[in-house]
């Protein structure tokens, strides 16, 4: 008896310290709804982990990074979005008895939220990098789309990454004057705005939508309601990572950098650069300068030395050419096809090009055609 009593008792103390400890943030929208974060129950082997929850509707985000720096100039960052039947109890049917490929929706959620985190990341920082968000339990009445963006971020808070600093998204309709915060489905057919705003506890960093021929002044007061709700959604990541223990930022190998070499190439690009710029050349004629230029430079050092840092000379070309292309538009208003900053490229348009097609037509503007 003795022995069945001390099995009992050992059993339920390994039963006690497997319940996780759950971690949990409210944010309240203000109208009655509330958005938490949660993390500790699921996926706890990611690097970081964290369900999204409002309504009914739960979004699970999960994000790993390798510790090894790939060869590469670029960060390999894949941030992957899914809405699968399952979220709201059902399965394909037809031919085909399992999901298909990402909708439209999908991937331009998935662009939505690259487009605010890849910028957070050290530039030299080159490893694999995934965002998984997977829509969990669907809810007629919530968009996930726009929770998104609040669930990568929290789930890099709980991370070792090297990232600047939490950010999240929020849809922005108008009804009647008044602006809403992630509106339903139904709020967003009467209103005149959708809006996705992303940003930082200080700055926008992306805007993207459509509305009703608003004015500047109407847009501006929409970006700056968005931002106030997603300050608040950036303190309740701040609060969720403290209080589930923020791990130290890990180590990584870092670019090879080499100032006096940055400034040298600098010196013998920029100028000549900057002349080409403003001459308005075609593409094709431009290109080709420009390549002379880097010959040029690339030819003033020895082969022992190319073969040392050829990579840091082609490297700091093209920042040198960048910040001169750039510096031209700034200061002078010009493109580089010889346009002002208020000009649009040369326009025309063909129908009916093609005779055995049902229709077809070309579109070409300046030097580019469809």
């Amino acid at each position: 008896m003795t022995k069945v009593n001390g099995a009992q008792v050992r059993t339920t103390m390994k039963n006690k310290q497997m319940i996780p400890q759950v971690f949990r943030e409210v944010i309240d929208l203000g109208d009655g709804r509330e958005i938490s974060i949660e993390t500790g129950k699921l996926a706890k082997q990611a690097h970081g982990s964290v369900v999204v929850q409002s309504g009914k509707c739960m979004l699970l985000c999960t994000v790993v990074s390798n510790y090894d720096q790939k060869d590469v100039d670029f960060l390999p960052l894949t941030v992957d979005y899914r809405e699968k039947f399952a979220a709201s109890g059902r399965y394909p049917g037809g031919f085909f008895k399992r999901e298909a490929r990402p909708s439209d929706g999908e991937v331009l959620t998935m662009r939505l939220v690259d487009r605010v985190l890849r910028p957070l990341f050290p530039k030299d920082y080159h490893s694999e990098t995934q965002v998984m968000i997977q829509l969990m339990s669907h809810d007629e009445d919530v968009m996930p789309d726009a929770m998104a963006g609040l669930a990568a971020s929290a789930a890099i808070q709980l991370s070792d990454f090297p990232f600047e600093c939490a950010i999240s998204e929020a849809r922005v309709g108008r009804i009647d004057g008044q602006f809403i915060i992630n509106p339903t489905r139904a709020q967003l057919e009467e209103s005149d705005i959708d809006m996705m705003i992303g940003a930082s506890a200080d700055s926008v960093m992306m805007v993207e939508g459509e509305m009703d021929e608003i004015s500047e002044e109407e847009m501006a007061d929409a970006i700056k309601f968005a931002h106030e709700a997603i300050k608040v959604q950036c303190a309740a990541q701040m609060r969720l990572a403290e209080a589930f223990g923020r791990k130290e930022v890990r180590e990584y190998a870092p670019e090879r950098e080499d100032e006096d070499l940055k400034k040298k190439v600098h010196d013998m690009a920029y100028d000549k650069v900057y002349a080409i710029a403003k001459a308005g050349s075609s593409k094709h004629e431009r290109g080709a300068a420009f390549g002379e230029i880097k010959e040029e430079i690339k030819a003033s050092f020895s082969e022992e030395e190319l073969e040392d840092f050829g990579e840091l000379v082609s490297k700091y070309y093209r920042s040198a050419e960048k910040a001169a292309i750039r510096d031209l538009t700034l200061n002078e208003g010009l493109r580089l096809d010889g346009r002002k900053t208020v000009d649009i490229r040369p326009i025309w348009c063909e129908t009916d090009y093609l005779p055995s097609v049902h229709g077809s037509s070309i579109f070409t503007r300046g030097e580019t055609q469809a």
